[in-house]
Formats: C-alpha cells, sequence, structure tokens
C-alpha cells in the first residue's frame, strides 16, 4: 500500500491480493478462506514486538495457502482489467504528477511489490501512468495455453524477503550504474532493503508511509525511515522533494 492508498475516508482500500480475494471471479466458499488467512496473518505481519525473522515463516505460510486458493479457482487472465475496473482501488492523491515527472525526467521507477504483478499493472496502465521507465518486480500469475491460472512464476516475494529479491534483480540495477541517488518509498520494515543490489548508491532518501497500528510502530519508522508520514494518503511529499531537485 505504497502507491496505492490505504483507506478513503474511514473504509480500507484494497492491495492487489484483496481486489482478486473480493472480485466476482472467486466462489464465496474461496473468498471465506482467504478472510480467514487475513485475519490469521495479517496480525503477525503488523506485530511490533515480532522481529522480521520471527514473522518471516508465517508470511512465507499465508503466501503459499492464499495463491494455492487462487489457482484452484482456475481466474482467467482477460477477466483481469474488469476485475481492476470493478474494484475500489486508488492511487494516492498525486500520483499522475509523481509518475510524469519522473518520465519527463528519465528517471527510472522500480516498483517492488509483495502484491500480484499482474494486477499492479492493470491498475497502472488503467491510471495511464505504465511509462516506459516504470519496471514491475512482483508475483506474477503463470497462465495456460488458455489463459487460466496454473500457477506462479518465479521465486516467492513477500513483505519480508525484498532484499532477496533487490539481489536477483541485480542486472537490471546495473543499467541504473549512472544513477548513484535513489528516493526509496515504502510502507513496512521490509522495504528498506529493496535498494539492495544497485551499485554505486551515494545518496539514498527513504520515506516511509505508516497506515496501521501508528502507535505501536512510529517508533521503529522514525528510527528506519529518514522522513514518516503518518496516515497520509497523497504524495505531495515525494512531489515536492522531485519538484525541487529535477
Amino acid at each position: 500500500m505504497t502507491l496505492s492508498k490505504f483507506a478513503v475516508n474511514g473504509k480500507r482500500c484494497p492491495t492487489c491480493h484483496n481486489i482478486i480475494d473480493n472480485c466476482k471471479l472467486v466462489t464465496e466458499e474461496c473468498r471465506k478462506k482467504l478472510l480467514q488467512l487475513k485475519e490469521t496473518y495479517y496480525p503477525i505481519e503488523i506485530d511490533p514486538h515480532l522481529t522480521m525473522e520471527e514473522k518471516y515463516p508465517f508470511i512465507v505460510e499465508w503466501y503459499f495457502k492464499s495463491h494455492t486458493l487462487l489457482v484452484e479457482q482456475r481466474l482467467q487472465k482477460d477477466k483481469l482489467p474488469e476485475v481492476v475496473r470493478e474494484s475500489d482501488v486508488c492511487l494516492r492523491e498525486g500520483y499522475e504528477q509523481f509518475f510524469d515527472r519522473l518520465l519527463q525526467h528519465s528517471v527510472p521507477m522500480f516498483i517492488f511489490s509483495a502484491g500480484l504483478g499482474d494486477v499492479l499493472e492493470e491498475i497502472i496502465r488503467q491510471a495511464g501512468v505504465y511509462h516506459a521507465n516504470v519496471k514491475v518486480v512482483s508475483n506474477f500469475m503463470d497462465f495456460d495455453d488458455n489463459g487460466v491460472l496454473k500457477g506462479f512464476k518465479g521465486e516467492l516475494i513477500h513483505v519480508y524477503n525484498k532484499h532477496d529479491g533487490a539481489l536477483r534483480n541485480t542486472e537490471y540495477f546495473k543499467q541504473l550504474k549512472d544513477n548513484g541517488n535513489i528516493i526509496l518509498l515504502g510502507d513496512s520494515l521490509g522495504d528498506l532493503n529493496m535498494a539492495d543490489g544497485v551499485p554505486n548508491v551515494e545518496n539514498i532518501l527513504k520515506i516511509g508511509f505508516l497506515n496501521d497500528k501508528v502507535e505501536e510502530r512510529l517508533e521503529k519508522y522514525m528510527d528506519s525511515y529518514d522522513i514518516v508520514l503518518v496516515k497520509d494518503e497523497t504524495l505531495e511529499v515525494p512531489n515536492s522533494i522531485l519538484q525541487k531537485i529535477l
């Protein structure tokens, strides 16, 4: 929930996984099972008293179980655009200015998501900001010749292994060897390592969006990020920074 809003008028906005979980392509029985998984594992994900190492196996278990359920639903690839259009997903205010400014100045934008890559790409495509400078690394669905979901491609990316995922994209990062300055936007402590593997980093500014369990987690976020934005549903701060430096 970094580029998309966490909530609007007090109502939670869907993540990429939520969009699929709640869509008409999923049976009611499957939806209940997915909700049970969320109610079991989400409190663990945001528990400030557990270390990332302690959370790790639970998060892997959550993703494995939920992805298995989705495969059983035999989702159709050609239905994804409609599913995204009918969802309540909403990018943060100022997203057009953010994406367009980066494109205008030929700044590479690397989106590292623990969500569903196919859904994320469709979101930014429908928003009109899937520009040539944008690269998405996420959990991409694997469809058979008939466009039916049969599994997921590559290794699992979840909120606490983005460090490993970053290192696996070292070849891509080598293309950015002349880009020594990085602005990292994240909404979890696991996002802090997304820039690992980028060569020749001179400066890195880490901006954290703290959306949930603010009181319990604020101190850790303040210790880890350079800037912490509490329940800020906009990209106003990143846009202001880009306006100054570009």
